[in-house]
């Protein structure tokens, strides 16, 4: 057999290796050492399962031995598998020390022919890492075009989102206005069934214009301009507003609106009138998806240098696999046309957004049928 020329380099110095070497002629390192101490420094990657196998002879860094043996012309088949039976004779000697006894092939040859195929294995792995780097590169170019344009969309969606919203403010400004007038008999005196009829207007206009300036917050969240101006925030104010908001619709309801302050909670660091959104926001979901005979408690209670804020319902729940996506913007949990509870799905997208503007993140705990709860802790004093 022809045994094939195998133009290598050294793996230290770099000096081209003369056929059947086994010491660098540049260097003078020992090519089957060298090759061992280079795969370690600059493949750790590429090699790091054949390390892992913590090697006690360098032979055992190359895989099939014997069939590149064979393809390179320096045993025949009949020679291996004579090794390969003497082997089994001597399950702790290696092939190639075997194939040494036998004198098929020399010592030198040998470990020459392992550390050549060594570094065909450095080389490929080289070039496979350069490949893999190349892809990577090329797929993070691609994310990075794909993420310009999502940003791009979804500026171009909260730009249409704030244009409408203040586009719809200026007849809802109208039909506000002529709705009281009419209410109050401004225009004409109104039977009884007339007033009610116009308690309705008001009750739904009223609903369009929260909707609408949710819609003009979200497109402002969405473009960064939300803005915290923190200050001492009485808690006693906030539970105030809930209660003077909620009491009535609770109690329509049918069910109990508990609300709670612990003593050491009295103060918060915070945005007043964000915060409380976010709290009303809450409660009216609360409310909203809890069925008659249920209960919400809102709860102010201090833990350590923070105040837990926390509003728990005992409505419908939410299933395990539903709670990451509650905060996601134009989310209905049910969302089929004929959906039970309305909404934009924006109100718990945009408390998200205001609470870690805050600094703070929300935590939620809900179980399908039992109710949930909706917590996050806020600073007492400023944080400098």
């Amino acid at each position: 057999m022809t045994k094939r020329k195998m133009a290598l380099i050294c793996p230290m110095c770099g000096h081209p290796l003369a056929e059947g070497s086994v010491v660098c002629q540049g260097c003078g390192a020992n090519l089957a050492l060298a090759v061992a101490v280079s795969q370690q420094r600059s493949l750790r990657r590429g090699l790091t399962a054949l390390l892992t196998a913590k090697p006690t002879h360098v032979e055992q860094l190359v895989p099939r031995l014997g069939d590149y043996l064979i393809a390179n012309g320096y045993v025949t088949p009949s020679d291996l598998e004579a090794a390969v039976a003497r082997k089994h004779d001597q399950p702790a000697a290696l092939l190639g020390q075997i194939l040494v006894e036998m004198g098929v092939i020399r010592r030198e040859t040998l470990d020459q022919v392992i550390a050549h195929q060594i570094l065909e294995l450095q080389l490929a792995l080289i070039e496979s890492n350069r490949t893999l780097e190349e892809r990577v590169q090329e797929r993070t170019a691609e994310l990075e075009a794909a993420l310009v344009k999502l940003a791009d969309i979804n500026k171009l969606k909260s730009n249409i989102i704030a244009n409408i919203s203040h586009e719809l403010r200026t007849p809802l400004t109208h039909v506000k206005g002529y709705s009281a007038l009419l209410a109050e008999g401004d225009l004409g005196p109104l039977t009884g069934e007339q007033h009610e009829a116009f308690g309705a207007i008001t009750r739904a206009v009223g609903r369009l214009e929260t909707l609408i300036n949710d819609l003009i917050t979200y497109a402002s969240a969405s473009r960064g301009e939300i803005t915290i101006n923190p200050d001492p925030v009485p808690t006693s104010s906030l539970i105030g507003h809930i209660q003077e908001q909620y009491a009535d619709t609770a109690r329509a309801k049918g069910v109990d609106l508990v609300c709670t302050m612990v003593p050491g909670a009295e103060v918060v660091q915070a945005d007043s009138e964000k915060l409380l959104w976010v709290l009303l926001q809450l409660v009216d979901n609360a409310l909203k998806f809890t069925p008659s005979g249920g209960r919400v408690d809102v709860l102010a209670a201090p833990t350590g240098n923070r105040v837990l804020f926390r509003v728990a319902d005992t409505g419908i729940g939410i299933s395990s696999d539903e709670i990451p996506l509650v905060f996601e913007e134009f989310r209905q949990l049910d969302g089929s046309s004929t959906r039970r509870y309305g909404g934009t799905g924006l109100g718990l997208a945009l408390a998200h957004r205001i609470i870690e503007a805050h600094g703070a993140h929300f935590r939620v705990e809900s179980e399908v049928g039992r109710g949930s709860a909706f917590e996050f802790t806020l600073y007492k004093d400023a944080q400098r």
